[in-house]
């Protein structure tokens, strides 16, 4: 279970959709978070890397087959 609380011209909008399409705001909320989710995790994930870079490697390192395991 998820309690969410949406700013109210939010709300209003979902509120909306949800009485002209007969859905509930649940049904819309949870297909904004699976169409979108992906995305927020990848801009997330390329932040974190971006605040704590790890090592990299040249391309002659790789094409020379370096030790790029650590």
């Amino acid at each position: 279970m998820l309690y969410i609380r949406l700013p109210e011209q939010i709300d209003k909008r979902l509120s909306y959709l949800a009485n002209q399409t007969g859905r509930t705001k649940a049904y819309y909320v949870s297909e904004a978070l699976i169409e979108h989710l992906d995305e927020l995790e990848d801009m997330y994930s390329a932040l974190n890397r971006l605040e704590k870079p790890a090592k990299h490697w040249s391309l002659e390192e790789l094409e020379n087959n370096s030790d790029v395991d650590g």
